[in-house]
């Protein structure tokens, strides 16, 4: 018979897996193709300096995100999921470098998209995201984090950056 904590832990992968499908899935993986015309053998064949240099951001930006995401479960005991946030504030890690290292994963993997792809629209949906991540930060999760962690989280600001 399984533990609570193992139990626990088991459910939070899965929940974890499940919103990392739905949001930095469909962020970084389902619009992006529906932007290439959803036909990536159509593609212009990427040189082998954008080859090389869009899958290693590509790759760093997925590792980025999967470690943030299993930190999530792990230490915060929660998901990357405004739905289901996590219950203790995440400070150790990539976190000592950025407040948002998942958002900076889910960039690295979509400017190593563009690289690859060549793609104008691409690079425009880039920036929007970026934007898009800014406000939502900026408007829901830092005063979230604020009303739920309160001066931790403030002491937490004063000493990490936003983005890197």
């Amino acid at each position: 018979m399984k533990s609570n904590t193992q139990e626990s832990t088991g459910s939070l992968l899965l929940r974890n897996f499940v919103f990392t499908l739905l949001q930095p899935g469909l962020v970084a993986g389902v619009i992006p193709y529906y932007i290439l015309g959803g036909d990536l053998s159509a593609l212009p064949r990427p040189g082998p300096v954008q080859l090389y240099t869009g899958s290693v951001l590509f790759l760093a930006g997925v590792s980025i995100m999967l470690r943030c995401i299993l930190q999530f479960a792990l230490e915060g005991k929660g998901t990357l999921s405004p739905v289901d946030p996590t219950k203790r504030l995440v400070v150790r890690g990539l976190y000592r470098y950025s407040r948002n290292p998942m958002y900076v994963g889910v960039m690295l993997i979509l400017i190593g998209e563009a690289i690859i792809a060549q793609s104008v629209p691409l690079w425009i949906y880039l920036v929007v995201v970026f934007i898009a991540f800014n406000l939502f930060i900026v408007l829901h999760e830092e005063p979230r984090l604020r009303k739920d962690f309160g001066q931790e989280y403030l002491d937490y600001c004063q000493n990490v950056r936003r983005w890197i």
